[in-house]
Parts: structure tokens; C-alpha cells; sequence
């Protein structure tokens, strides 16, 4: 009874997989804030081109 409490202790000593899971969440955090970001900076682009071109759509290249 002793040593499988003994192993339950040491299990719950280990911190590998809190550190995976930590650094897990923090990927996942920095690909939403990219993604976010992305789209952001992807939607006023496409404004920002669409008026460029509608702004030269008058002129002809002799």
C-alpha cells in the first residue's frame, strides 16, 4: 500500500506534462492572435486596393 502511494506522490510531483501543456496553450494563443491579426490587416488591404484601383480606373495609358 505504501509504494503505491509512494508512486501516486511521485506522479503527482512531476511537472513534464503541465510545462507541454502550458507551452500547448501558449502556441495556441499566438496562432489566434495571428489569425486575428491577419484578417484584420487582410480587410483593409482589400479597401485600401479597391479604392486604389477604382481611383485609376479613369486613366488611360497612352
Amino acid at each position: 500500500m505504501e509504494k503505491a502511494l509512494g508512486q501516486i506522490h511521485a506522479f503527482m510531483r512531476k511537472e513534464d506534462g503541465v510545462t507541454a501543456i502550458e507551452y500547448g496553450l501558449l502556441a495556441a494563443l499566438i496562432a489566434v492572435a495571428i489569425i486575428g491579426g491577419a484578417t484584420a490587416v487582410g480587410g483593409g488591404l482589400n479597401q485600401f486596393f479597391t479604392g486604389l484601383g477604382n481611383w485609376f480606373g479613369g486613366v488611360t495609358v497612352p
